[in-house]
């Protein structure tokens, strides 16, 4: 119960400056995010806050979480896939929308704790890669989306053509002068078009794998 309560507060808070679709609002509702933030700051799992997470990452405010997931526009689709799984909160999310989450991971030990959680949490349509999320997940490509959860100059050209035709790619695009602008991008008869959004902070998307 309080655990619900806790989930139920924080929906709230996320809703007092952006109102949440109700099967977004729902995901929220059925995901504790304390289970993937370390133990020393639980106590503010449910707050607004970017936590700091291991190897110098950070797991995103609960209101980026809402309005990337938001901005995916999930309603009925069934695959998406995730570039940066950090400690999972992102995928866990997006699990409770769609039939099939990819997540992929370039940080060893990141990756690791996000795979213990989903097997503990019975999150099984979550699959899980150590790998640099640059080059994709071609195996199980095309995806109805495609996250990044870090910023990147520029999306390469081979997760677009990941992107099954009339799907959405969404990713912060570091600009010029160091802002984050969260993009949506549109794959439409294989020609790609984007919106920006709305400025955002990230950490920055990072060629190859740490172990």
């Amino acid at each position: 119960m309080i655990k619900a309560r806790s989930r139920k507060i924080l929906a709230e808070e996320i809703e007092k400056s952006f109102k949440l679709d109700e099967h977004v609002k729902e995901a929220f509702l059925s995901v504790d995010r304390e289970a993937f933030v370390p133990n020393e700051f639980k106590h503010l799992a449910y707050k607004l806050d970017a936590l700091p997470l291991a190897a110098s990452q950070w797991i995103s405010s609960p209101l980026t979480v809402a309005k990337m997931t938001q901005h995916l526009e999930l309603k009925g689709v069934k695959s998406v896939l995730e570039i940066g799984c950090g400690s999972g909160y992102q995928a866990a999310i997006l699990s409770k929308i769609c039939d099939r989450v990819f997540t992929i991971e370039r940080i060893d030990e990141l990756i690791k704790g996000a795979k213990k959680r989903f097997v503990e949490l019975g999150m099984n349509n979550i699959f899980a890669r150590f790998d640099d999320g640059q080059r994709g997940w071609k195996q199980y490509a095309p995806y109805e989306r495609i996250l990044f959860s870090a910023t990147t100059k520029k999306v390469p050209d081979v997760l677009f053509e990941q992107l099954i035709d009339g799907g959405i790619l969404i990713a912060p695009i570091e600009q010029a002068d160091g802002y984050h602008i969260i993009t949506r991008f549109y794959k439409r008869n294989n020609s790609i078009t984007s919106e920006a959004l709305e400025s955002a902070r990230f950490v920055p998307i990072l060629d190859g794998t740490q172990k």
